[in-house]
This record gives C-alpha cells, sequence and structure tokens, in this order.
C-alpha cells in the first residue's frame, strides 16, 4: 500500500491578497524603519539611492516571475536552485539563507517597532519585542486566510500613511515663503560622493526586501501561473513610485542628520510638517511594522515547511496543524530564533545581514533561471523573458555585494 500524503495548504489566496502581502512586505520594512539610515549616508541624494536599489531589483523581479510560475511550490529559491543544478546540499544552503534573511529582517523590522513605541508609552524595548513577535507567532498559526486579511488591511493603512506624508510634506514645502523654502531645501550637509550613493543604495535595496517572499506561500496561491507574477510586478512598481516620493519629501522637511538620528523618521517628518504632534503617523507606522514582520514570520515558516516536504529538513517541520491548516512547529521555530536575532543585533547591522544574505540569493536565482533556459525546458502557460534579463539581475547583485565590501 502507498504511504500516505500528509495534509499540504490550501490554495485560498487571490491575486489581489497576493499583492497586498508582497506589498505591505515591502513598505513595512523599508520607508517606515529605514529612510533615516540610507539618508544618513546617502544625504540629499536619498532619492537616488532608492531608484538605483529599485533598478538594481527590478530585473531579479522578472526572474522570480519565471520560476515562481514555472514552479509554484513552497521553498521557492531553494526548489528553483534544485531544478537547475540538481545539488541538494547547495538547495538546502539557499533555502537556509533565505529563511535567515527573513528572521534578520523580521528582527530588524521588530527593532523598529520599539522605536515607534516609545512615543506612546515608554516601555523597556526587550520586553516590547518579545511581545510583539509572540504576538505575531500566534497570528501566524492562526491560518493562512486570516493572516493574510490582517496584511491586508494594514497594507491599505500603511499606504495611505505614506501619501498622507507626502501630501503633508509637499504643502508644507509649497506654501512656505523663499526664505524658508530655501533653508528646507540646502541644510547644511557634507556633499554626498558616489561612495555615499552606493552605501545608500545597498541599505536601501533592504526597503525593497519583500516581492521575494512572496513565491514561499505559492502552494497556497490560487492560478500561480498568472497570479505570483502578475502580484510581483504591481508591488514593485507601486513602492518604487512611494519610496521616491516619501524619501524626496523627507530629506527636503527635514535635514539627512535629523533623519538618521531618528528612531521614528517619519514620525519626525510629520511633526515638522504639520507643527502636530506625531502621534497619528507614529500609529500607522507601528501598523506598518507589525505587518512586516508577520510577513516574515510566514515566509520562513513556509520555508521550513517546503524543504521538509521535499525531504531536505526533518519531517516534523514539514506537518500541517489540522485545524488551522498551517505549519504550527515551523511557525514556532521561526518566531523564536527571530526574537533571539532582534535581542542580538542593532537595526542597522540587521538591515546590512539581510542585504548580504537576499543579494546572495538573487545571485544563485538569476543563475537558475539561465541555467534553466539553457536546458530549454518546456513552460507551457507560462510568460518568459529574455535571457539578458537574468544575466542583467546577476551582475547587478553580484555588483552591489562588491562595491559593499569594497566600500
Amino acid at each position: 500500500m502507498a504511504k500516505r500524503q500528509p495534509p499540504g495548504l490550501k490554495r485560498s489566496v487571490g491575486v489581489t491578497m497576493l499583492t497586498l502581502y508582497g506589498l505591505g512586505n515591502i513598505l513595512g520594512a523599508g520607508i517606515y524603519v529605514l529612510v533615516g539610515k540610507v539618508a544618513g549616508v546617502a544625504g540629499s541624494a536619498t532619492v537616488l539611492a532608492f531608484v538605483m536599489a529599485a533598478v538594481g531589483v527590478a530585473f531579479t523581479v522578472f526572474s522570480y516571475a519565471e520560476l515562481a510560475a514555472r514552479y509554484p511550490l513552497s521553498a521557492g529559491e531553494a526548489l528553483y536552485v534544485q531544478r537547475a543544478f540538481g545539488f541538494r546540499h547547495l538547495s538546502t544552503a539557499v533555502g537556509l539563507l533565505v529563511l535567515f534573511s527573513g528572521i534578520c529582517s523580521s528582527a530588524a523590522i521588530a527593532q523598529g517597532f520599539a522605536g515607534y513605541f516609545q512615543l506612546f508609552v515608554a516601555m523597556d524595548r526587550t520586553l516590547l519585542i518579545t511581545l510583539l513577535l509572540l504576538t505575531l507567532g500566534m497570528v501566524a498559526v492562526w491560518g493562512i486566510g486570516e493572516s493574510l486579511t490582517v496584511v491586508a488591511l494594514f497594507t491599505l493603512l500603511e499606504a495611505a500613511g505614506l501619501l498622507l506624508v507626502v501630501t503633508l510634506g509637499g504643502r508644507y514645502l509649497w506654501l512656505a515663503d523663499e526664505a524658508l523654502a530655501a533653508t528646507a531645501l540646502l541644510h547644511e550637509t557634507p556633499a554626498v560622493d558616489a561612495a555615499g550613493v552606493v552605501m545608500g543604495a545597498f541599505l536601501a535595496f533592504y526597503a525593497f526586501v519583500g516581492f521575494e517572499d512572496m513565491v514561499n506561500i505559492a502552494e497556497e496561491v490560487k492560478q500561480p501561473q498568472r497570479n505570483l507574477p502578475l502580484a510581483a510586478l504591481t508591488a514593485l512598481a507601486v513602492a518604487t513610485v512611494l519610496y521616491g516620493l516619501v524619501s524626496w519629501v523627507a530629506v527636503h522637511v527635514v535635514s539627512p542628520a535629523e533623519l538618521a538620528a531618528s528612531e521614528a523618521p517619519l514620525a519626525l517628518v510629520y511633526q515638522r510638517s504639520t507643527g502636530a504632534s506625531p502621534l497619528p503617523i507614529a500609529a500607522i507606522s507601528l501598523c506598518a511594522v507589525v505587518n512586516g514582520a508577520l510577513i516574515q514570520i510566514i515566509m520562513g515558516s513556509r520555508i521550513l515547511y517546503g524543504m521538509s516536504r521535499q525531504g531536505w529538513l526533518p519531517p516534523l517541520l514539514g506537518q500541517v496543524y489540522p485545524r488551522t491548516a498551517t505549519p504550527a512547529l515551523s511557525v514556532a521555530l521561526v518566531t523564536a530564533t527571530t526574537l533571539g536575532f532582534a535581542l542580538a543585533l542593532d537595526l542597522r547591522g540587521l538591515a546590512e545581514l539581510t542585504s548580504f544574505l537576499v543579494l546572495g540569493v538573487f545571485v544563485m536565482v538569476n543563475a537558475a533561471l539561465i541555467c534553466v533556459k539553457g536546458r530549454g525546458e518546456p513552460a507551457d502557460g507560462v510568460r518568459q523573458y529574455p535571457v539578458w534579463v537574468a544575466w542583467c539581475g546577476l551582475l547587478v547583485s553580484a555588483l552591489f555585494i562588491i562595491a559593499r565590501l569594497l566600500i
């Protein structure tokens, strides 16, 4: 008698929810938490740093879009490398790199949460981070449909918060008299050289991390060949526009040095623009960072689940809790590890580590697509992109790593 396959995940996620999932992860991690750190090294060229990061990421998004449509299963990146090269140990290593990048990202976001929360209540950072991550772990166990409903609501709220910052900051600059405008636009900051812009782009790259997490819930997506590529490209396009607008307004309303020193940079921009309490934008920022952390925990647990189902990790990690149809043990392991990282490292260190890990994965994913295309594997019903796109994604990702190591 054939061995019975344990219960799997349900295909219950449509294109709208999937897009909001990816967009919420991108927005929650980057602009609310990291814009000040990017401004600290890129100065008035902060917008250029974000644009450079977006262009660099775009090539890899197309590679992910095609591979996700070809192989719509959990453990996405690890699976792509396995299908391309056939080396189990390499595939496992890539999967673990993705997992730890998600853990580092979630830990960084949790630290951002503590910075914004302390605008409301003075509490110990360690206690705040611990309570946040334990709560999010329980939400992730609750169920994918329920989790994504929370994600979708928070994503809409955080996008509205960014538009509010852009609107109020733009109005502040527009209505200021000539002398005030000159002061706002010509802060006394050192000239930023090319190295500062590249360093800023490297940090800003972290702000675009998130689209790739969408492929790790592929087994829960309806019509994955169509919906995964569409959602990934839409999420990146919307995030790029919002990042450009927000970063331009931020460095013109508040000096880059002040932004870099702030634990809640967009709350500072809001306060300077309106002269009012920063609590409204701080509340929205809390929702944004909570959203980003929740998505990363979901993503990390699906990587463990997918790798277990492939036979690369212990079977326990691939078990699905019947009542919620979620990999509860994998969620618990990811949550506990994230807590350890959040308490051990600082925000900038976590962001840089995340960027290194993700860029390394991007190199391997683009190489995998080049290999698959080189073999001429059939891909019925899948939109294919020219192979030069994957080569550009590989080279840009590698250059980001090399440039950061040399600076």
